[in-house]
């Protein structure tokens, strides 16, 4: 039995970290139950349309290298000149997936005035592998499709797909780490600045501004349970605050899974136009859950880089695929501009090894200079496979009219799982359009009172410490949540993924909770 000191203890690491020391717990639970861990976000779905499509590539890639060099397993390069007609000449109508190849072809040399041998060859080569990725930041083409994507999923018909960069990044995390490098490195941010951040958030964003790294100190945005996890206008009304530097949104929210509704994007609109200076950084990988979403970076595209992942949607958390945006015209150029000349001079030392004109170097390529380190800058940008599994990722969703078929399942998915949980605990459900429902977090002392009374209620949060009813979930049930309190939301409240287990399991983790529920009581009648 783990002791009220030992869980004390647990409680000073990260949700991770925890949830990692249950593990061992659940898999050799007291009562043989089947080990359930819904601790974890990535989705056990994938889109099959794009994976098939990429194959083919490759394999159209294979043939085409071997028709300038072929000696056994050794085969040359492609070559520019026909190779669309080549491609088109290769698929077979009668397949679903070479119908789709085609479209993509023709969808694209007709809505972007792409030439046919460009794109293609630019995907041969990016599947094959063969070059490093030129230019550094994207592939040319590919950025045309990334910003289609993002302007029809995330920007809620605001046009900013011709007035924005794109640098493709090994996952939203890399994305993220990268970003605030950059923001320290070109002097954006410095120890005893101030950011706000929206809490309950993702363990690593409350970590990462505190660490010596960076030093920043945190001002909390909080949602807030009996809002259902939805700001108020009056935590927004903070960022008026001129002190405050910078501003870190996951929209929707994780864990709250809430997206900002209306509300609460015209109040960032209204105050950016006051704080010209304040920079956002938006975490949109969730967005596709929402009906309507619409991002922080389509109202206030001067001051965001918007970080989005395809992990979650198209169930490619291995992949490790996701992007940094941002507008031609943005905030971080602009005070990059109005720093003290000695510290231009230093920067212009820095960028100095790899631009002629250190000054003109926008800020999204000094992101891309500074994730290797400068000196590596040469052989910088994501890999090629990654950049193309991308696009055809983006080109399932751009090639259907209006709403895609898959993204519409993945949906309902997480909704019928998001039911299934809170029925069977009782809980009214969130069914608000801003619910994306990939996460929940359930509040276990606002249970215990709704099924027994409030001296209950009490018992658990004064008696033990808010992490027991996890550890014992695990020890006892065999289930693994992870703690609310990690993510900053209030003690007693427990995250569960709707993405990454069976069907059948969230009627079970229910089932469970409840299970333990009322053994907590049993103890408390008899202590009474």
């Amino acid at each position: 039995m783990i002791t009220r000191e030992e869980e004390k203890k647990l409680e000073s690491l990260g949700a991770f970290e925890v949830s990692h020391n249950m593990l061992k717990l659940a898999k050799n639970n007291e009562k043989h139950n089947v080990f359930l861990n819904a601790g974890r976000g990535n989705p056990n779905w994938i889109n099959t349309e794009a994976r098939l499509a990429f194959a083919r590539i490759v394999e159209f890639g294979v043939l085409e290298s071997q028709r300038t060099m072929h000696d056994g397993n050794l085969a040359g390069y492609t070559i520019l000149d026909g190779i669309r007609g080549r491609f088109e000449s290769f698929l077979d109508d009668s397949k679903d997936i070479d119908k789709f190849l085609r479209n993509i072809i023709e969808y694209y040399t007709n809505e972007l005035s792409i030439d046919g041998d460009q794109l293609v060859k630019e995907l041969v080569d990016g599947a094959v592998a063969n070059n490093y990725p030129v230019p550094s930041r994207c592939l040319v083409n590919i950025e045309k499709i990334l910003n289609m994507y993002l302007q029809k999923e995330l920007y809620n018909g605001v046009d900013l797909k011709d007035k924005t960069s794109v640098f493709p990044t090994e996952g939203g995390t890399a994305a993220i780490c990268y970003i605030f490098n950059s923001l320290k490195e070109n002097k954006l941010i410095k120890p005893g600045d101030k950011i706000a951040i929206n809490t309950p958030i993702f363990t690593p964003y409350l970590q990462i501004p505190e660490l010596d790294d960076y030093e920043m100190i945190e001002i909390d945005l909080r949602s807030k349970e009996e809002n259902k996890w939805v700001i108020s206008s009056n935590e927004l009304s903070k960022l008026e605050d001129e002190s405050i530097k910078a501003l870190f949104f996951v929209n929707p929210s994780n864990p709250g899974s809430k997206a900002l509704d209306n509300q609460a994007l015209d109040a960032i609109a209204k105050i950016v136009q006051k704080r010209k200076d304040l920079i956002i950084i938006t975490d949109d990988v969730y967005g596709t859950f929402v009906n309507g979403f619409q991002t922080i970076y389509s109202v206030a595209p001067h001051n965001t880089l918007l970080v989005y992942s395809f992990s979650k949607l198209y169930g490619a958390t291995g992949w490790r695929i996701g992007l940094i945006a941002a507008n031609e015209k943005n905030v971080f150029d602009s005070l990059i501009e109005k720093l003290p000349e000695e510290e231009l001079k230093k920067l212009d030392e820095r960028y100095g090894l790899v631009t002629l004109e250190p000054r003109k170097l926008k800020f999204i390529d000094r992101l891309v200079a500074d994730s290797r380190s400068i000196g590596l800058y040469h052989t910088s940008g994501l890999s090629t496979p990654q950049q193309v599994m991308m696009a055809l990722f983006a080109s399932t969703a751009l090639l259907t009219k209006e709403k895609d078929p898959y993204i519409e399942s993945s949906k309902k998915l997480v909704a019928s799982r998001y039911h299934d949980l809170f029925s069977t605990l009782g809980i009214d459900e969130d069914n608000s359009k801003e619910n994306a429902k990939y996460y929940s977090l359930i509040d276990i002392y606002a249970l215990a009172e709704g099924h027994y009374n409030s001296d209950f209620r009490k018992y658990l949060e004064n008696g033990f410490e808010p992490i027991d009813f996890l550890l014992k979930l695990a020890e006892k049930n065999g289930v693994v949540l992870m703690e609310g309190v990690c993510f900053g939301a209030t003690p007693g409240t427990l995250r569960v993924s709707e993405a990454n287990l069976p069907d059948d399991a969230y009627k079970k983790i229910a089932k469970q909770v409840l299970e333990l529920l009322s053994e907590y009581y049993s103890d408390y009648e008899q202590q009474k």
